[in-house]
């Protein structure tokens, strides 16, 4: 389905491309009736979006919903949610970036678990579908249905070619140096996962989440800056969420956010150390989920751990994703 962009409509191979992925790994397919509808920057009207989200969970036939891509307004559908509907019809929503809004509203209201993880037209709609590492923790978290260690990948892809145009070979694939400590430490805690601005955008609403005691894991998309990415953190500090965690985990950010390359010039430490001053809960960063490829799944929810010294990073789920 498609709570928020209507990208999909622009990008019909892709899209096919993706959905044939989702076959190949041995599962049938259903699409919202207005999953490739496009109004402006929306997938469709308010209804007509949630029309499919309420739609897929009634559904008994299906077990897992996979959006089609992130955008800027899935928040537009919180208030008119049946979240009793969702409620008594559990099952996987899996999507990231502006998805952040509906997979943290529906946890925080029902309590139900959601998984910030790949999507259609971004990942399944690869040339050959998920990466390797990708498909490896979907396996690992959502089929197999396992605790999960999260090792990071051996290398990350960072180049951008026009879908349905230009997307005929696999993308370029270069060296990843893996999570980094920023600050030592080890703590236990429910994962609370998303895009960090679209998070923000829920600030002072019912439905901006329970951090206490969380392992929250923030990411943002390409399009933001180092400035942009001090606002978010100095917002939270000022909300006091800082007060509340037990460790921040933060995706890899794309060298254009203007970090560096693998964030080596230092600046995102500059921003780190002042947003988190006086706190000194563990914080990783360059963690393989984000707006960068290959990812993990983050299931928002479960009961998580990380340990991070010098001799390295664990980061494990201590339940299985999928309750």
């Amino acid at each position: 389905m498609a709570p928020s962009s209507g990208i999909a409509a622009d990008c019909p191979g892709r899209l096919q491309r993706g959905i044939e992925a989702i076959k190949k790994m041995g599962y049938k397919v259903a699409i919202g009736e207005h999953a490739t509808k496009s109004d402006h920057y929306m997938a469709g009207t308010v209804d007509e979006r949630l029309f499919d989200l309420h739609a897929m969970f009634s559904d008994p036939k299906i077990d897992a919903i996979i959006t089609t891509i992130g955008g800027t307004c899935s928040h537009q559908l919180l208030d008119k949610i049946d979240y009793e509907l969702i409620k008594k019809n559990p099952k996987i929503l899996m999507g990231y970036s502006d998805i952040t809004a509906l997979n943290i509203a529906i946890y925080e209201k029902t309590s139900l678990v959601t998984y910030l993880g790949p999507a259609i037209l971004p990942q399944f709609g690869e040339l050959n579908g998920l990466m390797d590492y990708t498909y490896n923790y979907f396996q690992k978290t959502l089929v197999e249905v396992d605790t999960v260690e999260i090792n990071s990948s051996s290398y990350r892809v960072l180049e951008s070619l026009s879908w349905d145009k230009e997307d005929t070979r696999e993308r370029v694939k270069e060296f990843n140096s893996g999570m980094q400590v920023f600050k030592q430490g080890e703590a236990r805690g429910k994962i609370i996962a998303g895009n960090v601005g679209v998070m923000l955008l829920l600030a002072g609403t019912e439905y901006f989440p329970n951090v206490d005691g969380a392992i929250l894991c923030l990411e943002d998309d390409e399009g933001e800056c180092p400035e942009s990415i001090d606002r978010y953190f100095t917002q939270l500090r000022h909300m006091q969420v800082f007060d509340k965690i037990s460790a921040l985990v933060i995706g890899r950010f794309h060298p254009s956010v203007g970090f560096g390359d693998n964030h080596d010039n230092g600046l995102l430490h500059t921003i780190l150390q002042r947003a988190t001053e006086g706190y000194d809960f563990p914080i990783v960063y360059n963690a393989d989920f984000g707006h960068t490829d290959p990812m993990f799944i983050l299931s928002n929810g479960i009961q998580a751990s990380i340990q991070a010294n010098k001799n390295g990073i664990a980061f494990r789920f201590l339940e299985t994703a999928v309750q």
